[in-house]
Formats: structure tokens, C-alpha cells, sequence
């Protein structure tokens, strides 16, 4: 099982169900956001299986490095370090089928996934891109909505939202050199944003302030 999800008990009660004819049981781990590891604990300890994932997620059990091999019943899985939506993350090839397992790196549908979490995210979350594409994938799987039969078109998307993100801020920076963060936020999302969402919107400004800061 790859990013069991939250630990909720009526869910984990339904992942067990669906393995429970399985004679052995490993749980992946892309990252440590809750949505895909919480469950992993519960899971584990009422199916005997074993958590895999990135080092320093408390619910990983063995940690994975760069390469490192899965075998299951279905081919092997090759786990790769894709950084950018945090800084832990990985992903899984299947290599029998020329699949990515992507975790959060893209998502399902629309242009963009979240990209603000440590220093240094953007420029990561570009170089991650470009490792995907060197995979010559016939197909990806996000975590979060349906799967991407064309994972060029996706990678598109996603990378083009970014790179349009960080035009913008490149120029408001340097039409506005005394801006503000605050202020940057209105230029660049032309003071639309929603209370709710303003806080978000800073946090993935500040990470693209400081792309464009060091490029």
C-alpha cells in the first residue's frame, strides 16, 4: 500500500479489509504530511506489515534511500528522491509498467500542488520535474485524484504554472524593489485573495521570493 492516507478508524478498518487475504503486507510512505502517513501505525500494527518511506517520518518503520528496490507481487518498485513539495519526499517507479507512483509532486487534476515548505522548495521542486521526465513514463499515479495517462501534458502544466508564478513575481520585484511581502501579494494575485487562503498564498510567495532572489 502506498500512502495509506489519514488514521481515521472507519478508513483503516477498510484498508485492512482490502488486504486481508494478502500474506504479507508493506506500506510505502512518499512523505509525512498526515494525508498519507497518519495511517500507517494502525495499519501496520493490524495487518504485520512493515512501513517503508522517506528517513525522519515518525511512521516510517525502514527508512529508503535513493534506489533502493521493492519487490512486491506485481514487479519491482524504485524509490527516488523528488523534493519539492517537502523536502523528504519520494516517489516510486514501477518499472515493469513504466509508472511513477508520484505522491504529491503532481496531482491528479488542475495545474499546481504545494510548493512552500522549506528554503530552497522551488528550486527543488523544477529540478524533480525534470528527473520525472527523464523516466520516459507511460503513465503517473498521484496520490490525490485520477491518474495522469500523459505524463508529459501533466508535466507541462504543473511546470508552466510555476515558471508563470515565478515570471510574475520576477517582475513585480523588480517594478516594486521596496515591496513588501504583503504587498507582492496584491500585485501578484491582484488583491482577490480570500482571507482563508491568504495565509497559504504567503507562505508559497515567500518560496518564490526566494527562488527568484538566488536565480
Amino acid at each position: 500500500m502506498i500512502d495509506p492516507g489519514p488514521d481515521v478508524e472507519r478508513h483503516v478498518r477498510a484498508l485492512v479489509s482490502l488486504v486481508s487475504t494478502a500474506d504479507e503486507v508493506t506500506i510505502l510512505l512518499t512523505h509525512g504530511h498526515a494525508d498519507h502517513a497518519a495511517a500507517a501505525p494502525a495499519l501496520a500494527r493490524a495487518t504485520g506489515g512493515t512501513s517503508l518511506g522517506p528517513a525522519g517520518v515518525p511512521e516510517v518503520e525502514q527508512a529508503l534511500e535513493d534506489g533502493d528496490a521493492i519487490e512486491t507481487d506485481h514487479g519491482t518498485l524504485v524509490a527516488s528522491h523528488m523534493p519539492g513539495h517537502t523536502p523528504e519526499h519520494l516517489t516510486y517507479g514501477w518499472l515493469e509498467r513504466r509508472a511513477l507512483f508520484v505522491g504529491d509532486l503532481l496531482l491528479g487534476e488542475g495545474d499546481t500542488t504545494w510548493v512552500a515548505e522549506y528554503p530552497g522548495c522551488v528550486a527543488d521542486y523544477l529540478a524533480s520535474l525534470d528527473k520525472v521526465r527523464a523516466m520516459d513514463l507511460a503513465v503517473i499515479y498521484p496520490t490525490h485524484g485520477p491518474v495522469l495517462e500523459n505524463p508529459t501534458d501533466a508535466l507541462d502544466r504543473f511546470e508552466g504554472h510555476r515558471r508563470s508564478r515565478i515570471a510574475q513575481v520576477r517582475e513585480a520585484m523588480s517594478a516594486y524593489p521596496d515591496a513588501d511581502v504583503e504587498a507582492l501579494l496584491d500585485i501578484v494575485y491582484g488583491g482577490t485573495l480570500p482571507d482563508g487562503v491568504r495565509g497559504a498564498a504567503r507562505l508559497s510567495l515567500e518560496a518564490l521570493v526566494d527562488y527568484v532572489t538566488g536565480h
